[in-house]
């Protein structure tokens, strides 16, 4: 998108479609807004107020100025620096939902900023009008810009920062801010009020609504405890299949015992570490959380026998892993009975060691292939149900084929 609006404003498109610009500009902040308040993003919907405000201060003060001299560039230079502030803080920020409740607190910190701004973009000789005006290095490598060093230093370090937090945590908010922030800057070194600096503000926008529209995605197609793409993902992948393919069924033995002995954040923290494993299932195949512990993996193109070493590794690797326990020494030992559990035989799983503090779990499989073309998806994933309550039946940690398929490998054997 940056390399888009580059193209629009180097061509001189921008400027020979001034008033589209403008108008595109506005719309592409008040879908962006309206989307994220939809959608409860209180970052970007934050984001996408810092850009409009800083524009608008910009261009207030250019205007009083006639032009980028005096208070105009004072305020474009602490513009420059608070936006990647501002950037920064709402990356590190949780999502609250937009409502008036949490809206205070940044309504009054952009305030304090605004009266900041206000004072020190004063006719000179205002106090601290100069603030920003020192060099670091020489000033002549940075002939080329018109944001200062202070600006640009305090941009490279938002950028880190955000670069670090999208590789923590892989969300679409984090790149989203990272280019708007970049965006915004170049449109503020082009002058932040023609058709052309307008263009790469406006595109700013329109990077934080896609990450809006990236986020609703998300929410819809990805689980948002263990990351893996969820149901509806799942039924739009099975409605894709064609022959040859696998669907296989996992379910985590034990699962309401470790949340009964051991507190539901443990139970998620199990999941996520289950997950985990069967995102990097080998063999192509594709995992999903259908419900509670219930998984799916889907393997497209293969046959029931060509993945079962790969699902015995992926079983094998899921009861090699070790859980520590959050605040082992807390909760060595299991808790005791409740109104749930009272009168009941513990339900403890096996293969916890409370000296140690550590939390083994395994999974069960069920395995299964349509035995004709005929074969519905629908059926498949029945023969994978039931292969999967064999699993459970005969002692749990292994894998079963469906009995379409035991009986073709009967026949093998047999021939």
């Amino acid at each position: 998108m940056l390399g888009l609006a580059t193209l629009l404003a180097e061509a001189g498109v921008s400027k020979a479609h001034s008033s589209v610009i403008e108008v595109c500009y506005y719309a592409a902040f008040l879908v962006g807004l309206s989307l994220a308040w939809r959608f409860h993003s209180s970052r970007v919907f934050s984001a996408l107020i810092v850009v409009l405000l800083g524009q608008q201060a910009v261009a207030f003060f250019i205007s009083q100025s006639h032009g980028l001299l005096g208070p105009g560039l004072t305020a474009l230079e602490v513009v420059a620096f608070l936006v990647p502030v501002n950037f920064v803080g709402i990356a590190l920020a949780k999502e609250q939902g937009v409502d008036v409740p949490t809206a205070i607190p940044k309504l009054v910190l952009l305030l304090v900023q605004s009266v900041f701004a206000a004072v020190i973009c004063r006719p000179a000789p205002a106090p601290g009008s100069a603030l920003f005006h020192g060099a670091i290095l020489d000033k002549t490598w940075f002939s080329w810009s018109r944001v200062p060093q202070v600006a640009l230093l305090a941009f490279l370090i938002a950028v880190g920062i955000l670069l670090a937090r999208g590789w923590q945590r892989s969300r679409p908010v984090e790149s989203g801010l990272l280019w708007a922030m970049t965006a915004f800057l170049v449109g503020l070194n082009a002058g932040a009020i023609d058709a052309a600096a307008k263009t790469y503000i406006g595109m700013s926008a329109v990077i934080l609504l896609a990450s809006v529209v990236e986020i609703s995605y998300a929410m819809a197609y990805r689980d948002e405890l263990t990351g893996l793409p969820s149901r509806r993902a799942f039924n739009g992948a099975k409605s894709r299949l064609e022959l040859p393919y696998v669907i296989v069924a996992v379910d985590i033995d034990h699962f309401k015992s470790v949340n009964d002995t051991f507190g539901h954040e443990t139970g998620d923290d199990v999941l996520c570490l289950v997950a985990a494993r069967l995102a990097q299932v080998t063999g192509g195949g594709r995992a999903f959380r259908v419900g509670g512990e219930e998984f799916t993996v889907l393997f497209a193109g293969k046959t029931a026998q060509e993945v079962m070493p790969d699902l015995e590794d992926l079983r094998a690797n899921i009861e090699d892993s070790v859980f520590r326990l959050r605040g082992a020494d807390r909760r060595a030992r299991p808790r005791g009975p409740d109104r749930r559990t009272s009168g009941k035989r513990s339900g403890r799983p096996r293969t916890y060691s409370s000296a140690a503090g550590e939390l083994r779990v395994t999974v069960s499989i069920g395995v299964a292939e349509p035995g004709t073309s005929e074969a519905k998806v629908d059926d498949v994933i029945r023969l994978a149900d039931q292969a999967l309550y064999r699993a459970k039946k005969a002692g749990r940690n292994r894998v079963e084929l469906g009995e379409e398929e035991r009986s073709r490998t009967r026949r093998r054997r047999k021939l």
